[in-house]
């Protein structure tokens, strides 16, 4: 497992504080949606300027017509970030576009299908998709990796059926991780680090845990301490 740790404090200010109190960990940052909305490629370039070998996911989820997820696929990869995703709700053209639109890059960022939102409960998930949190997301992973995407956003307890539906190197990055059983907040399926280990999951994403935390450093490296266990 690689630890993600999501960038979602309310000013650039804080966000790049946080990171540079970590800069001495080769860890992937998180940047999302209001991060880079107010941010923009300024702040991917001062957390790469913290530490060069910070790895940065961009979580935008990208959703719309083909072609112009694909022009933005491109965009992305030109700020040089090494992750970013798109809703699998796309759907299989919008996925191949994209993946052709970025063969052309020899150091093409991963590319990663949303699934489901960790945000979803059962209910509400199946009144937009009208099929059960687990059915629809391996459904989802089969449709990324047969269009030749690197993985899946999903939460832990999807990873494992995930990975045998398509293959053990299929990536699946799992937001919702309370590394010590802190409190869910907003997110309905949540896991603990060892649940995490044991369904398989490549990349635990954890945020409030870490910067809501008096001592950010020291939780992190409690963190991988255990996580190198696992």
């Amino acid at each position: 497992m690689e630890l993600c740790i999501a960038l979602d404090l309310p000013s650039a200010e804080e966000n790049l504080a946080l990171a540079e109190s970590l800069k001495n960990y080769n860890v992937w940052m998180k940047v999302g949606f209001r991060a880079y909305i107010r941010d923009g490629k300024p702040f991917i370039e001062a957390l790469k300027a913290i530490n060069p070998d910070f790895k940065i996911f961009l979580d935008l989820k990208l959703y719309d017509i083909p072609n112009t997820m694909a022009d933005a696929a491109e965009e992305i990869a030109k700020l040089g970030v090494d992750m970013f995703n798109i809703h699998a709700s796309a759907g299989a053209v919008a996925m191949k576009t994209v993946m052709d639109r970025l063969s052309t890059y020899e150091n093409r960022p991963l590319v990663l299908a949303v699934t489901a939102l960790t945000s979803f409960d059962e209910e509400n998930f199946q009144a937009i998709y009208e099929k059960s949190i687990d059915e629809k997301a391996e459904q989802f992973a089969k449709m990324s990796y047969e269009n030749g995407l690197d993985g899946v956003v999903c939460s832990s307890f999807e990873s494992r059926a995930i990975k045998n539906a398509t293959a053990e190197t299929f990536l699946t990055l799992c937001p919702g991780i309370r590394p010590f059983g802190e409190d869910a907040g907003d997110q309905q399926r949540v896991a603990t680090l060892e649940v995490a280990a044991k369904e398989g999951v490549d990349y635990p994403v954890i945020g409030r845990p870490i910067y809501k935390d008096a001592d950010p450093q020291s939780k992190v490296a409690e963190i991988l301490k255990v996580m190198a266990t696992l």
